[in-house]
């Protein structure tokens, strides 16, 4: 199905609301037929530990109500989500896991749009996470920002640097294997505040101020690539702020290592995966041409 204007208007109407001029409301027309949304990416997309569980691949840790089903549901598209727990760029092109399809083989000329979220293990972010573990206030234990900065150079940001090339090139081949998509690159957003909150988070603040600039470092390599590649970038920053994992537990949109809601930790919880797929459907909306561009 291709990503027409026509089509987008149309997908928008409620039956019997208004009509849209010159289009057949039959059964069999295009523009009654759902948006062909996949979903691709890594646990941030696929919410692990959410319930309930995606049971058709328990490898992949797959939620039911993670962004791209609060998306599509908003849409009223048809979802294809193959995001996986712990996936690379390789492994949109190859097999995860044993009877796990690489990823693209969801993509094809009928897909309407794309959603993705990737970078976090091919950067090394969980490794980070875990060495910036402090339960005990300093100078007990080591700093992570120290650690990884050590001689000069800022290992994670290099690693970023250094794999954004291969987030551009996945944009490419996306839109190779779906040419009529609107690709949707979601950000990984406002995991933790700056300073952060020991001793309610076990991190110390100088390291909370490390994650949070390598998250938004990464944020930025993907907006780049996004930019420069024809795709939509999502940013989860801004409606995180207030909701990361220093927020009360009531208003948490992401865990943290010390978790009161169901959901791996730094990564979204339902109430955060509610929020990032009713931003992701909004982008979407807003990309549908006015009548004007007909």
């Amino acid at each position: 199905m291709r990503f027409t204007p026509r089509r987008f208007l149309c997908a928008f109407i409620t039956a019997g609301m208004l009509a849209c001029p010159g289009v057949v409301p039959t059964a069999s027309a295009a523009a009654d037929e759902p948006l062909e949304y996949v979903a691709l990416g890594d646990s941030f997309a696929a919410s692990p530990q959410v319930p309930p569980p995606d049971v058709s691949n328990l490898l992949c840790l797959r939620s039911l109500v993670n962004y791209p089903h609060i998306a599509a549901k908003a849409l009223s598209a048809k979802l294809t989500d193959v995001s996986c727990s712990a996936a690379t760029v390789e492994d949109l092109s190859t097999s995860q896991y044993p009877g796990t399809a690489a990823q693209y083989e969801a993509l094809s000329s009928e897909t309407d749009i794309v959603s993705i979220t990737v970078g976090g293990m091919d950067t090394g972010l969980p490794g980070l996470a875990l060495d910036c573990l402090n339960p005990d206030p300093e100078p007990a234990g080591v700093s992570c920002a120290a650690q990884y900065s050590a001689g000069g150079s800022d290992k994670v940001r290099t690693a970023i640097d250094a794999w954004a090339p291969s987030f551009a090139a996945a944009l490419d081949d996306i839109s190779r294997r779906a040419p009529d998509a609107k690709v949707f690159v979601v950000g990984y957003g406002n995991v933790i505040r700056p300073g952060g909150c020991f001793p309610v988070q076990p991190v110390w603040d100088t390291d909370a101020d490390y994650l949070h600039s390598v998250f938004r470092h990464l944020d930025t390599r993907l907006r780049q690539a996004a930019q420069q590649h024809g795709a939509v970038f999502v940013d989860t920053y801004r409606l995180g702020i207030g909701h990361d994992a220093c927020a009360a537990p009531a208003d948490r949109f992401v865990e943290g290592w010390v978790r009161t809601r169901a959901a791996m930790p730094l990564h979204p919880n339902a109430n955060g995966a509610q929020a990032i797929g009713t931003a992701l459907a909004t982008a979407v909306r807003r990309t549908a041409p006015t009548q004007s561009a007909n």
